[in-house]
Parts: structure tokens; C-alpha cells; sequence
């Protein structure tokens, strides 16, 4: 394990620049994973990454040290802990990073299956939020707009806590011909939607529409969506963030299908009254 504890070390300096540039991060077509759970759930989706960071303090975690004696092949460094903690995106360093290429986008599943279409999600946990929701949920694409932050931030990849690696992520996507190659329905959510969420018919491929957190969507993509719906909120608060709002979405989506299949197992004229619709 090389140990580092100059500031003017190349590979400290490649490091910060991954944590605090999009740009490089573009470039390289690289990122930083922060904490065991992202690097875990890496492994176990695309294998080895290319390097593993511990802080000193790290490498006296047993978690941490068993992590990397199973990556025989990777070449590991040590930071010092206050080095570290200028790479690390958190202000509470968990002691390990990885560093990794960021996956190419895969082959869509977008013409039979449900997805999520971001316009301008600037807030990284917010985008985040919606990743890791879209994935619990079980859609399979998510196609991000120019405007979007970028999807595999260190913040970002945080905040979705590895639903990345289940998602075929498209960025600086063209939402308007995505939308119109879509053979199911797309819906919108708006507090003026002429209709409720809970009464549109979602068993089928649904494209989500989800806009930016003061603006909205963009009047141009607003008018391709099928549906507006609005979530119906009785307590009286004004608006739902747009992370809170898409995963009320996504599991009304869920809560139909699985419905709809329990009605298919069941032999017609058989089917009990309480049955879910």
C-alpha cells in the first residue's frame, strides 16, 4: 500500500481534481465512489475498480481492510486522514474511496419498459433521490436532459446509495425524441393536472417527466406529455419536492402492476371483491 502525505503527490492531485471537477470527471470518463456501500455494490455489479483510496484512520477499520484484501488486484493508496479529507465529498470521511470508469450507457429498454425523463434536476440530492427510487421501483432507464447536475457526481452518487449501477443512465439526452419514440403513455406532474395520479391507468409503460425545482418543465416538453397529473395533497402544503413527488409516482406505478398481475393469477369469476383495482 503507498502511502502518501504530500499535497504536490501527482495521484493526490489527479484525486482532487475527480472530487471537484465535472469537467475532468467528464473527460476521463472517470469518478470517485465515497464509503464501502457504493464501493460494494460496484464489485458486485461491474467488478474490481481501478484504484482504492484509505485514509489512515481507515486502515484500521476491519470493514474497510477485509474490503480490500478481497481486491487483491487493485492497487490501493493511503492518504493521510487530513489529505483524504480534501478528496472526500462528505464532511464526515467514511475512510475509503474508490476510483472508478464511469459505466457506458447500455443497450434501452425504453421501448418496453418504464423510465424516468429529468429536465434540468439541478440538485444533486434531488437527482439522487429520484435515481435511487426509479431503481427500488424497477425502472430501467433514466434519460437526463442537458440541464441535469451530472449523474455521477460524488454528491450525486451518494445520494442515490448505488442505485446507479441498476439504472442505464443516458445524460445530455434529447428528452423530446426520446418522448416521441415512447409506445406507452407519458405523464407529467403538475398542481393545475387535469387529472389525479391515482386515476390513470399506469399498468402499462409509463415515461416520467420530471422538471426542474423552481421552473418546472419546460413549456416545450410539458405540451408532449400524454397526461398531467397532479398528486393529490389534502393536508394543505403547497407543493411536494420534485424527489418526494416522483417517488410517489414511480410506487403508484408499482402498486398498479402489481395489482393488475395478482388479477391475472387469479381464475376469472374467482377474483374477491377487495381486490386491489
Amino acid at each position: 500500500m503507498k502511502k502518501i502525505t504530500s499535497r504536490d503527490n501527482p495521484t493526490f492531485k489527479q484525486l482532487r481534481v475527480l472530487a471537484g471537477s465535472s469537467r475532468e470527471r467528464r473527460s476521463q470518463r472517470r469518478t470517485l465512489l465515497d464509503g464501502m456501500h457504493l464501493a460494494e455494490s460496484y464489485v458486485a455489479c461491474h467488478g474490481a475498480p481501478e484504484l482504492l483510496v484509505v485514509s489512515e484512520g481507515g486502515t484500521r477499520d476491519g470493514e474497510i481492510t477485509r474490503f480490500v484484501d478481497r481486491c487483491p488486484q487493485v492497487p490501493v493508496v493511503q492518504l493521510a486522514d487530513a489529505l483524504f479529507g480534501e478528496v472526500s465529498p462528505v464532511s464526515t470521511p467514511t475512510g475509503i474511496l474508490a476510483v472508478i470508469q464511469i459505466p457506458a450507457a447500455g443497450i434501452s429498454k425504453t421501448r418496453d419498459g418504464s423510465c424516468v425523463l429529468l429536465d434540468a434536476i439541478q440538485d444533486a440530492g434531488n437527482l439522487g433521490s429520484i435515481l435511487r427510487s426509479a431503481a427500488a421501483a424497477g425502472v430501467s432507464d433514466a434519460h437526463l436532459g442537458s440541464g441535469c447536475a451530472q449523474a455521477w457526481s460524488p454528491r450525486v452518487l451518494r445520494a442515490a446509495m448505488g442505485a446507479h449501477f441498476s439504472l442505464n443512465i443516458n445524460e445530455h439526452a434529447d428528452l423530446a425524441a426520446v418522448l416521441r419514440v415512447f409506445p406507452g403513455v407519458s405523464v407529467s406532474t403538475s398542481l393545475r393536472g387535469n387529472e389525479e395520479l391515482f386515476a390513470l391507468d399506469l399498468t402499462g409503460p409509463v415515461a416520467w417527466l420530471f422538471g426542474n425545482e423552481g421552473a418546472g418543465l419546460s413549456p416545450e416538453l410539458a405540451a408532449l406529455a400524454s397526461h398531467t397529473a397532479r398528486i393529490p395533497m389534502p393536508g394543505g402544503t403547497e407543493s411536494l419536492n420534485v424527489a418526494a413527488a416522483a417517488a410517489v409516482c414511480l410506487f403508484e406505478e408499482l402498486r398498479q402492476k402489481r395489482a393488475k398481475s395478482v388479477r391475472a393469477s387469479i381464475p376469472l369469476g374467482k377474483q374477491p371483491a377487495d381486490l386491489p383495482k
